[in-house]
């Protein structure tokens, strides 16, 4: 029987690293109840929105995909609705992002990309809900209080996300 070795790269090591930052912020965030069910402010977003903007939209997806998928089992939440809706809103918020930055730079900061982000994170849990959970058309009213909630945590994570991005450079 041969044995394989791997040799992880320094790539790798980033990416662990990140991702464990990013599901340590999870784990915290859902430590804390939510005011309203549903929302919660994302703070796991704000290591994917650095890593985006450091070292561009492949390892913020391989981040953003590990941290949903670790973050689930650590929380006993693999493979169920809550899952679900976690990888719905990551899947969504990296295809936005991924079309974003294929835009000119000009036209997105970090906060737009994160109001993006936070937009279609809520979208595609919105449709999970609409389509596997709750099959009523009675989920569109949610739409208004999820928005709302979107804009401003985007706004929070990407001026956050802005300020560490800024205080690197200095």
């Amino acid at each position: 029987m041969a044995i394989i070795h791997f040799q992880a790269s320094e790539e790798d090591h980033r990416i662990a690293k990140l991702t464990a930052f990013a599901i340590g912020l999870h784990l915290i965030e859902s430590a804390f109840p939510s005011p309203i069910p549903g929302v919660k402010p994302g703070l796991a977003n704000i290591v994917i929105l650095y890593v985006l903007a450091r070292y561009g939209i492949k390892t913020a997806a391989w981040v953003s995909l590990l941290r949903v998928f670790a973050s689930s089992l650590l929380l006993g939440q693999f493979l169920s609705p809550t899952f679900l809706l976690s990888l719905s809103g990551a899947i969504m918020s990296l295809l936005v992002l991924t079309l974003a930055c294929r835009l000119p730079k000009q036209h997105f900061s970090v906060i737009s990309l994160s109001i993006l982000a936070a937009f279609a994170h809520i979208g595609g849990q919105l449709i999970v809900v609409r389509q596997l959970l709750i099959p009523h058309a009675s989920v569109l009213y949610l739409i208004p209080i999820f928005g709302l909630a979107a804009l401003f945590f985007g706004v929070i994570n990407g001026l956050i996300t802005a300020r560490l991005l800024f205080a690197e450079q200095q």
